[in-house]
């Protein structure tokens, strides 16, 4: 076990420079993570409002699981910041942040950790509590030790750093009158009082009754709200934007009708989910829904797919089969890329949609079919009846009632939506639990121009989730590996403004201001790609060729720093 007089912290060059301030968006990152910045006074009247509504018990309660989320989402950058400094080095990231936060000055007494063994101890003295002063200002001198959030934070950040339940106990506080306060941590199966210590980490039972309470009366309404009044179950849980709330309406009032929906927007839009969610809401959702893509069916067999065959009527019919047309009589039946169909399919779906009736390839019978068409395209097909290559009656027939589905990129509002929405699934499909997106990738999605939609979307979050660790949050990388490439859609924003950012950091004596800079930078007709390659180079060498040492200095991760020496190393 180390003592008081070997015992010190680090360096935190490493850590400041994860902070980013970004005042003309009114966002504060550190690393991934946006921060707040707000007043300790504004901290102890929420305390002090805890304490007179809830009661000291579970005000407590409360005040250590804020603390202890907030100490397990900063010991996720133990491996980004410090991958190769030693376990001891890596574990003070979270009493340094502690200190940087403004939150208490720590001071290290004793440390005895072991990450492969699971075995900790440790001691640390914390002088100026923001919590114990708030907490004098508010109700004087306290009988118990009343730092709860720091000692929750603390608890949080060494049990996820040692994937063991480790817990804080505060057994000296200036809250109660001592010079300073003393913290020791250990196993939760060391302490005597476990069971009470770990009860302070379980949600707290009010919060069950109103959630529970909550979703009673969700339930409660949803049972009882008429179904003019409401949309799809699907839409709400996947959107509420201006943009996809109009689509709805669209849907739900073609719903009491029979009309033939045509659904236009580009690929990965969601116009299957739409066209399933006309066929629910309608009075045929009882019936069949039978989806068919018609780009994936050969030209000289798509006519007896859609609408059946005899037997007999060509070589290798066998036997008489009924058509998707037929399977979905009744129902609903949703042509995608309708503009795919050959010249005789489009005769036939004509005849569908005007006389309501058809005939199977090779057969002399009519069938009269009762059938709701739903077709979508993403192509213009106005553009492919000029081109010839749709008919434009048949056109006419299905452009009766159009709804247009608005691409992801304008309805940005949708996308946490979405995330939580494919979140869920992801997680149940690969029986994993990540916690949720960071705030710089959430911010990136909300920034992306999403060529693909919603479909490109889903694929990102399944990748996300398969590439994140349980209980990890999904980080920037994990959804973009290819940030690191200059061409990627999201370095194309800003790169200069984000450079002057670093030289300003780099920098900070420099007189001239960061619009200063670049307006000296661009007169003097600067080369982007030059003074990267210069930064990056000036910081391997302060490095010493260490690449995640100068990463840290430029403030990225190693793998973009490593992308780019490579291209260096090959221009």
């Amino acid at each position: 076990m180390a003592n008081t007089q070997t015992l010190e912290f680090p360096g935190s060059s490493d850590l400041l420079s994860q902070i980013r301030f970004e005042s003309d968006q009114g966002k504060v990152w550190l690393n991934e993570q946006r921060m707040l910045l707000i007043h300790s006074s504004v901290m102890g009247l929420l305390r002090k409002e805890l304490i007179e509504t809830l009661g000291i018990e579970r005000a407590k309660g409360f005040l250590m699981r804020f603390g202890y989320h907030s100490g397990w989402k900063d010991a996720e950058l133990v491996d980004k910041i410090r991958p190769d400094m030693s376990k001891e080095d890596a574990f003070f990231v979270g009493p340094q942040l502690h200190c940087i936060k403004g939150m208490v000055n720590v001071k290290p007494v004793s440390l005895d950790l072991d990450v492969n063994s699971g075995k900790f101890d440790a001691e640390f003295n914390w002088f100026d509590s923001y919590e114990a002063d708030v907490h004098m200002q508010d109700f004087g001198p306290a009988d118990e030790p009343i730092c709860w959030t720091l000692i929750g934070y603390a608890s949080g950040y060494t049990t996820y750093f040692m994937g063991r339940n480790i817990i804080f106990k505060e057994t000296e506080c200036a809250g109660m009158g001592h010079d300073h306060c003393h913290i020791h941590g250990r196993p939760a199966d060391e302490w005597e009082d476990q069971a009470e210590l770990e009860r302070y980490l379980l949600p707290d039972p009010i919060a069950d009754e109103l959630f529970g309470l909550q979703s009673e009366l969700s339930e409660l309404r949803d049972n009882f709200r008429s179904s003019d009044q409401s949309d799809d179950l699907l839409f709400n849980s996947v959107g509420q934007s201006g943009a996809f709330k109009n689509v709805c309406q669209m849907i739900r009032r073609a719903s009491t009708s029979r009309v033939t929906v045509l659904l236009q927007g580009e690929t990965g839009v969601g116009k299957e989910v739409v066209a399933k969610g006309l066929h629910q809401s309608s009075d045929r959702a009882d019936k069949p829904f039978v989806a068919v893509n018609c780009a994936c069916i050969p030209p000289d067999l798509i006519e007896a797919e859609l609408f059946g065959v005899e037997k007999g009527a060509f070589t290798g019919a066998t036997q008489s089969r009924e058509g998707k047309f037929e399977r979905a009589h009744g129902g609903t039946i949703f042509l995608d890329e309708v503009v795919e169909l050959s010249p005789r399919a489009q005769a036939s779906l004509l005849r569908v949609l005007q006389e309501s009736e058809m005939e199977r390839v090779g057969d002399t019978r009519t069938r009269r079919i009762d059938v709701r068409v739903v077709a979508a395209a993403n192509e213009d097909l106005e553009q492919a009846v000029s081109d010839g290559k749709f008919r434009a009656d048949l056109f006419f027939r299905l452009n009766v009632y159009p709804v247009h589905i608005p691409p992801l990129r304008e309805r940005t509002e949708d996308i946490p939506l979405l995330v939580n929405h494919f979140l869920k699934k992801y997680h149940t499909l690969y029986n994993k639990q990540t916690l949720s997106v960071s705030d710089k990738a959430m911010q990136a999605l909300m920034h992306y121009k999403w060529p693909g939609n919603i479909r490109e979307l889903e694929n990102m979050i399944e990748r996300g989730v398969i590439l994140t660790d349980n209980n990890h949050t999904i980080d920037l990388d994990a959804f973009f590996p290819s940030l690191s490439e200059p061409t990627h859609p999201l370095n194309s924003i800003n790169r200069q403004g984000v450079l002057a950012q670093e030289i300003a950091n780099r920098y900070p004596d420099a007189s001239l201001s960061q619009a200063d800079l670049c307006e000296q930078l661009l007169n003097d007709e600067f080369n982007l790609e030059e003074m990267e390659e210069q930064l990056i180079r000036s910081a391997m060498d302060r490095a010493e060729g260490n690449v995640s040492q100068a990463a840290r200095m430029l403030g990225m991760t190693r793998p973009q720093l490593a992308y780019r020496l490579k291209k260096l190393e090959t221009a």
